[in-house]
């Protein structure tokens, strides 16, 4: 994701995405560590040379400094980064950020505690996303910020195991913070910048859906070569003539075009400042991929058969990963389908209408229309 003149290969949006979707096809778990790193690259590669994004020149400036910071810990000496988003709490998506960042000399104090920071013991740097205390005002989104804490940072712990129906791999752990100092210069981007952009680009919280669009390719990759008898270590028998597997196989193949044609049409029209109709297309995609996921592994198993499902083959690790997709903020399938119902029935102008009719809902991630630069 770094940009050529850092080192990298110029990778945008839609290469990452049908990147990490190869990778899923094989493992979830690698492919969601992966989204981990790329997010803290992508979005300083994204944000930053986006000039439709209402940033002053200040603010760019320093953008394009702190990025180049970082792009230089990966590229030249190989660090690893990860990204720790949930909080956890009764719903913690409504307010802001209760991670704080407190402004001392040289640069901040952090404390609070991440839920599910894959990568735990592993990155190199953790992306805190966080909200910065400013004297005389309650936390507020518009002070959100991200700062690179290093994993051997005094104060910086993990606590809990990870022994989970899926997606074990991560080592998805809880971060604790307790009084980490970090430094100005591990900002990833200027304060009040980071709400700023992602207000205006609501593809960025479907990078996860590329993951379970790649579980979806393997499990039917794997039925397909089950059904042919072509699966290494096991005996080549065909099963293919039976009526119930072709039809088993059909059905796969149309949730698969489903949530592929949709897939491609979200990653090839993701951007900033989009359209009613695209952000709608995004959050109808998000949905259908991570339920698309489950149920076509779900059919695989069936139309496979009870052998598939010993752990010294892929299917049944792949559908207990498929079933881990609808439940990641910030789209779950139950916030999609509240985003899509009041994109449906408000218009942009109507949506402070939102609050007064109804309390208490996770909507900070719901899209805005803003004003390009």
């Amino acid at each position: 994701m770094h940009t050529v003149a850092a080192g990298g290969t110029g990778a945008d949006y839609e290469t990452y995405c049908l990147v990490a979707a190869q990778i899923g096809r094989y493992c979830g778990a690698t492919a969601l560590t992966f989204n981990m790193h790329t997010c803290s690259m992508l979005w300083s590669a994204v944000f930053c040379d986006d000039h439709k994004m209402p940033l002053t020149k200040a603010q760019r400036n320093k953008f394009e400094q702190l990025r180049a910071f970082h792009f230089e810990r990966v590229v030249d000496h190989g660090a690893l980064y990860a990204q720790p988003f949930s909080e956890g709490g009764e719903n913690w998506t409504s307010r802001p950020i209760g991670t704080v960042a407190t402004s001392v000399a040289g640069g901040w104090r952090l404390n609070g505690r991440k839920k599910f920071a894959s990568l735990a013991g592993s990155a190199d740097y953790y992306s805190i996303m966080c909200t910065e205390a400013v004297d005389g005002r309650a936390l507020s989104n518009d002070d959100v910020m991200c700062l690179a804490v290093s994993s051997d940072s005094p104060g910086l712990s993990f606590d809990g195991d990870w022994d989970t129906l899926g997606m074990r791999a991560t080592s998805s752990l809880d971060l604790v913070l307790e009084d980490v100092f970090v430094g100005h210069e591990n900002a990833l981007m200027p304060p009040g910048v980071l709400g700023i952009c992602l207000a205006n680009y609501p593809h960025m919280f479907m990078l996860l859906a590329p993951t379970y669009m790649g579980i979806s390719e393997g499990a039917h990759d794997f039925t397909v070569r089950y059904l042919r008898g072509e699966i290494e270590g096991l005996p080549p028998v065909k099963r293919r003539m039976y009526g119930t597997k072709r039809m088993g196989v059909a059905r796969m193949q149309l949730l698969l075009e489903q949530s592929r044609s949709m897939f491609w049409r979200a990653i090839a029209e993701a951007g900033s400042f989009p359209s009613r109709e695209e952000v709608l297309h995004c959050y109808a995609t998000q949905y259908t991929v991570m339920e698309n996921a489950n149920e076509i592994c779900a059919l695989a198993i069936r139309t496979c058969g009870g052998q598939t499902i010993d752990r010294k083959l892929p299917l049944e690790r792949l559908y207990r990963d498929s079933r881990c997709g609808a439940l990641m903020l910030p789209y779950t399938s139950e916030i999609c389908f509240d985003y899509l119902g009041i994109l449906g029935l408000y218009t942009p102008d109507e949506f402070h209408l939102i609050e007064e009719e109804e309390t208490g809902l996770a909507r900070n991630s719901l899209w805005h229309p803003g004003t390009p630069a």
